[in-house]
């Protein structure tokens, strides 16, 4: 089926269901003029953002059909594709309903306006949970009891067992249950996205209206604390039995309601809005602090966009429920199995199955360096700059940097960013300690990373009470850049140690994503990140920086100029190419610049783990242009640009993606790889990314994606980094892609050829 022919007939399903009121294709067009319509939808240049994403989830589900892994692998999966499309309705859905419910236009990507494209999402939202439910049903349960565990139901307990269950209800769950009725003269409770709740419908048969009519109906609600453990478990012989925590409760619930009869008992889980923006003004920093906090609070009571509830639940409840949120069979998801896969985390990260998850890798040294010296780090990087390729260099070096900065009489102070912290950060032991020693220390807290607001208030008002200079972000600006800058006393010299990176201080996702840092002293970077601390800790204006390329000033027009150099040096017959491997890529001025590199001739390569709009291989327009997304055992998150510069490559390390955000609303990073054998090391980095054919998908024009076929040879980079060696080094380029021979073609076109 055609791209247009598949999106006619999704428009024309709207029609034959008489949701024609919801078909608003631009400018309200009406259904006889759809053709016409739908064709200019079709030739769209762009893929929307938000289908992208939800295809992305698609290839984290893949995961689990690998039949490599271990089923706790593959539960793993399953459990991220939950807590990825709770984001998703939080932020992205929620986003979508700020326009519907104000009555402001939106037109995505696609060409679909709000309306339509609400049904579009949560339709395709739909599909996929049927196919992640027939997956964990069909295919995963089925192996649970040969791998030693099961998730069984109360009722097939032993007598001893649910005596056993019924007595951690009466004394550890009972207590905490309130159940709350709503009526006349109870007002409609609120309800707490994320939990599970118990709809309760009960009758009191005694009771009848004035006109004899039945209004002995009550409807209750009990919410299950996520403080306690979403599963209770056994040990029966060799085996763990895990019973949802819901169906113990469900099986006890008789005793909240005495002498009342209980007509029905459903569990559902919703999701509530929590995209705010912030009315950021020039006041004190405390009262935007303050501001943040109330946000966060009213993310309590945000909008439904979501409800997944258990089958055939009470018509007289969800007809309350549907009117007090005002959502329809759209928002409603019926689930068959669990309500919430992200509670497959208790089961995969049980102490019992430790083993099986544990990682058989052991990391390595960065290869410019036999041996990273971190008893004497300082010394190791005026020798030379480090490049560190995590997970498979340690995230230890550059814990072990601060927490010797932060112990050494001769540092005088420590700068840097942060946006995520780890649970008990080392990062922030070090700075407290680093203060108690008299050193200055400035961190800037990004007190606006979704969902980790709360914690970095928490941690940045700890550091400001015992001293250290803590700024709040930019007003207006996410800080999303990573750096930290050291100064240190030596005799008569003063010297600057940095660190630039692509991801996080957060030693914990550190062991789970692949990022790239740099560890060094080359006055080129650390004098362009003194100044650039200067800028964000004061009012001073930069100054052109040597390397940094910053935005929002000046990184989308420095990365549309090195694409523009490629497209010149391709019409000039010179070698020309572009690789270039981010998280995301939305930016509409980059994708067009690329567009036209691809008319010029020049080869790109697109490594984008998640959203992609830009559409590849469409003749005439992106034929040169090859995107792949790499899903796999660790999380790709590492961004890297490379531009062949006829021959004589450009390369770059950043924090930032191809995202508008990116470029306008947040403060990120990017900078150029001086060091030769660096670049070698982030050249490979990029070609194992390309050879990799074990977690790799081919995005197609169409917007779909498929499975590379390995054949007989997989090269999977997640494997082959943890084996690397200074031999791999030796002549590493990407000419494969990029060189032009006599005859005008590409090496890989005549290897096809």
């Amino acid at each position: 089926m055609t791209e247009k022919t598949g999106i006619l007939n999704y428009i024309r399903s709207l029609i034959k269901t008489e949701k024609v009121s919801e078909v608003k294709i631009l400018d309200n067009t009406i259904p006889n003029k759809l053709d016409r319509q739908l064709e200019s939808i079709v030739k769209s240049p762009l893929l929307s953002r938000d289908l992208s994403w939800l295809t992305f989830n698609e290839r984290v589900l893949d995961q689990a059909r690998r039949p490599e892994l271990s089923i706790f692998e593959k539960l793993k999966f399953l459990a991220i594709t939950a807590s990825n499309l709770d984001e998703f309705f939080n932020v992205r859905i929620g986003s979508l309903y700020n326009y519907i419910d104000y009555g402001k236009e939106r037109v995505d990507y696609s060409g679909l306006r709000e309306r339509p494209f609400r049904i579009k999402l949560l339709s395709d939202i739909n599909t996929f949970y049927e196919e992640r439910n027939r997956l964990y049903r069909e295919t995963l349960a089925p192996q649970f009891r040969e791998n030693d565990f099961d998730i069984v139901e109360y009722d097939t307990l032993s007598k001893e067992q649910k005596k056993e269950a019924d007595a951690f209800f009466d004394n550890d769950v009972f207590p905490m249950l309130t159940p709350m009725i709503y009526d006349q003269t109870h007002a409609f409770p609120i309800l707490l996205a994320k939990n599970l709740i118990l709809g309760v419908v009960t009758k009191n048969k005694k009771k009848f209206s004035k006109t004899g009519q039945d209004e002995a109906f009550r409807l209750s609600f009990v919410q299950i604390p996520n403080n306690l453990p979403k599963f209770y478990t056994f040990i029966e012989g060799d085996m763990l039995l895990f019973v949802p925590i819901e169906r113990v409760i469900m099986a006890n619930v008789q005793k909240l309601y005495r002498n009342i009869k209980i007509e029905s008992v459903d569990l559902f889980r919703i999701l509530r809005n929590a995209d705010f923006t912030l009315e950021e003004t020039d006041d004190m920093e405390a009262d935007f602090v303050d501001e943040i906090k109330q946000k966060i609070k009213e993310r309590k009571v945000g909008r439904l966009v979501s409800m997944v509830i258990e089958n055939e639940p009470s018509e007289w409840m969800m007809e309350i429920l549907k009117k007090k949120w005002e959502i329809d069979d759209y928002n409603i998801f019926v689930n068959k199995e669990l309500i919430d896969f992200t509670r497959l985390w208790q089961i995969v990260n049980h102490p019992e199955f430790k083993d099986e998850m544990s990682a058989n890798h052991q990391s390595i040294y960065p290869l410019n360096f036999d041996r990273l010296k971190l008893s004497a780090i300082f010394r190791t990087m005026r020798e030379q700059d480090v490049l560190l390729h995590h997970p498979y260099n340690n995230f230890e070096p550059v814990l072990q940097l601060i927490e010797r900065a932060a112990e050494d009489p001769q540092v005088m102070s420590i700068k840097l960013t942060i946006y995520r912290l780890a649970k008990n950060s080392r990062i922030t032991k070090a700075l407290l300690r680093a203060v108690e020693n008299g050193k200055h220390v400035s961190a800037l807290f990004e007190i606006k990373a979704r969902f980790d607001e709360e914690n970095n208030i928490k941690e940045a008002e700890k550091l400001q009470k015992a001293g250290c200079f803590v700024i709040y972000g930019i007003g207006g600006f996410k800080t999303h850049t990573k750096l930290m800058l050291i100064v240190r006393k030596e005799g008569d010299e003063v010297v600057r140690y940095a660190h630039m990176a692509s991801g996080n201080y957060n030693e914990d996702t550190a062991k789970l994503y692949t990022d790239i840092g740099i560890l060094t002293s080359n006055p080129v970077y650390t004098k362009d990140i003194s100044e650039f601390f200067n800028v964000i800790t004061g009012h001073s204006e930069p100054q052109d920086y040597q390397n940094l390329i910053t935005s929002p000033r000046d990184m989308r027009k420095s990365v549309i100029e090195l694409i523009r150099q490629e497209t010149a040096n391709a019409k000039a017959g010179k070698e020309a190419g572009v690789c270039i491997k981010v998280n995301s890529l939305e930016d509409k001025e980059t994708i067009f610049e690329l567009y036209e590199a691809s008319k010029a001739g020049v080869k790109v390569e697109l490594i984008v783990r998640g959203i992609c709009c830009l559409r590849p291989g469409r003749v005439g327009l992106s034929e040169n242009i090859r995107v792949k997304s790499i899903v796999g055992h660790y999380l790709e998150h590492a961004r890297i640009f490379y531009f062949h510069n006829d021959g004589q490559p450009k390369v770059f390390g950043s924090s930032a993606d191809i995202m508008v955000r990116s470029f306008d609303r947040r403060i990120e990073s990017m900078f150029e790889i001086l060091d030769d054998h660096l670049k070698k090391q982030m050249i490979l980095i990029l070609k194992y990314n390309l050879k990799d054919n074990v977690n790799s998908y081919v995005l197609n024009q169409s917007g779909e994606y498929h499975k590379v076929d390995a054949g007989g040879a997989e090269f999977n980079l997640h494997e082959e980094f943890f084996n690397v060696s200074q031999d791999a080094l030796k002549g590493v380029t990407l000419d494969v892609f990029f060189c032009k021979n006599e005859a005008g073609k590409t090496a890989k076109e005549n290897e096809q050829d």
